[in-house]
């Protein structure tokens, strides 16, 4: 436990302003050795399900935007060599606007946070600030804004971030802890009045209310002989008995039990006595997400006091974070872990059924619930005034979670009190959504010549 005092943690910040300018954050070129950027995609779909990788080469190719949600690991390769201050959080490492949303706290409150965690790790904390900048660049270009309307936006990503952390600075650690934002602070922290946002957040609220397991009983299965069981509907969701037969589909169901099993016990005891009022029904696999496509992806049906009371758990294949290669390892022997721990240090508020898992051929997952007030933001449909307003949410609360893991007084010292490191972020993320632009010309090129197969989007 540190013993440093406030001032102390200020002067480390302020000291790492001389070994790295905050201005040199602006700073990139893609380097004479860079790594092809279609290399890096093919190796990562390596371990993925063969089947599944055309569906995440259709989806990323929708757009500059889509694509850049599946560049995680290029993007970390490209981070690596950047400068950092040497002040380290525990990074979300796929920070882009996409990754943050609405769920239903434990209370039952719907609150707003990052919601995607399968590349957690400790690292510097620019690069997770800059992906998500770089995000709102690419989304604004994406959606037609002019270069100054995304620059605002891009800069107001920033500016909330570094405003939030230098609050955060200045409170204790329990309430820190404490903080969290619920959709009543949405006008509050994204700095607009509410009148001009309310239409907006309110139909968001109803659609994530919406989406409950009952909902997603609907959606996902068929009534077969008074019970239910998982849909089929190829190639985004499929009942285990129709997977291909590589994947020993009359074996996999005992295997997804076992699993199911070794989970139970790192939940708490309260969730784990819930979690035993119910009982498997059904188990699926679905495709879900842009960059996450291939992975493994199983759905479980559960049913309690009735057919009208199920629940839905999703177990997410979880394998070494993208990070993992230019970074310190994960200090667990369970990649299911290692995102399930980083995600309880960021969000305020996490699932209780939360926990992870390893299957019997060795491979990890982590689970939660599939469906529990779940709501993501539709950037597609966004105003450069809507865009803004959503980029004061996010910086916001990649601060909150940057704090709750690292040190906010040092951060917020490096940081400065004024605009200079926002500038320096803005213009890297404006040369970074050009690099972008770049990869993605040469995926597309790709499919084109027959190197990348691509089915249709789904």
């Amino acid at each position: 436990m540190s013993t440093e005092t406030l001032e102390e943690r200020a002067s480390e910040g302020r000291a790492a302003r001389k070994e790295v300018a905050r201005s040199s954050h602006g700073d990139w070129a893609p380097p004479p050795d860079r790594h092809d950027p279609v290399t890096l995609l093919e190796e990562q779909n390596r371990s993925r399900l063969p089947f599944l990788v055309p569906i995440r080469h259709a989806r990323m190719r929708v757009s500059p935007f889509t694509f850049y949600r599946g560049t995680a690991r290029i993007m970390a390769a490209d981070l690596a060599a950047t400068p950092t201050s040497g002040l380290t959080v525990q990074l979300g490492g796929d920070a882009h606007c996409s990754n943050f949303g609405a769920y239903a706290s434990p209370e039952r409150q719907l609150v707003f946070d990052a919601n995607d965690f399968d590349e957690t790790l400790r690292g510097p904390w620019e690069w997770d600030l800059k992906r998500l900048a770089v995000s709102f660049t690419v989304a604004g270009q994406s959606l037609g804004f002019t270069g100054e309307a995304t620059r605002v936006a891009t800069a107001r990503c920033v500016e909330s971030y570094r405003l939030a952390m230098a609050s955060f600075a200045s409170m204790g650690f329990l309430d820190l802890w404490y903080d969290y934002m619920s959709v009543d602070r949405l006008s509050e922290v994204g700095g607009l009045e509410l009148q001009a946002v309310a239409g907006r957040i309110d139909r968001f609220v109803r659609r994530a209310r919406s989406k409950t397991s009952l909902q997603a009983l609907r959606k996902l299965t068929v009534e077969e002989g008074g019970r239910y069981r998982i849909r089929s509907d190829p190639p985004v969701l499929f009942p285990l008995s129709e997977l291909p037969e590589e994947f020993d589909p009359r074996g996999l169901e005992g295997v997804v039990r076992d699993a199911l099993e070794r989970y139970e016990e790192t939940l708490a005891h309260d969730r784990r006595w819930l979690l035993g009022r119910y009982s498997v029904v059904d188990v699926g696999l679905k495709v879900v997400g842009v960059g996450s496509v291939g992975t493994r992806c199983l759905i479980v049906l559960f049913q309690g006091r009735d057919s009208q009371d199920p629940l839905f758990l999703q177990a997410k294949e979880a394998t070494a974070s993208v990070l993992e290669e230019f970074l310190e390892p994960s200090p667990y022997d369970n990649h299911g872990r290692r995102v399930v721990e980083g995600q309880r240090m960021i969000q305020a508020e996490s699932d209780v059924f939360l926990g992870w898992t390893r299957g019997r051929e060795g491979r990890d997952f982590y689970v939660r619930q599939l469906r529990d007030w779940k709501g993501s933001v539709e950037i597609e449909k966004a105003t450069p005034e809507q865009l803004e307003f959503y980029a004061r949410l996010c910086g916001y609360t990649l601060a909150r979670g940057h704090a709750r893991s690292g040190d906010a007084v040092a951060i917020q010292a490096y940081a400065g009190k004024s605009d200079t490191f926002d500038r320096a972020v803005v213009a890297f993320a404006e040369k970074y959504a050009r690099q972008n632009l770049e990869d993605y010309e040469a995926f597309c090129q790709a499919i084109a010549d027959g190197r990348l197969e691509v089915a249709d989007a789904q």
